[in-house]
């Protein structure tokens, strides 16, 4: 049950950091964003992945 509930707050967390831009700075966080969707899709894989690679390196350290 320990790692139901480590799921949920690592999702509860994420939620909050996702929310933290478009809450502070709406305007920025549009045109971040308008900017992404312009991108290749092959530049938004190594975006993705580039963030997994570092998360699971971020998580390793942490533990």
């Amino acid at each position: 049950m320990d790692f139901w509930n480590t799921l949920l707050a690592a999702f509860a967390l994420m939620l909050v950091l996702e929310g933290v831009l478009p809450f502070i700075a709406p305007q920025l966080w549009r045109e971040t964003f308008m900017r992404m969707v312009a991108l290749p899709e092959h530049q938004l894989r190594f975006i993705g992945l580039t963030s997994m690679i570092v998360g699971v390196l971020l998580l390793f350290w942490v533990h």
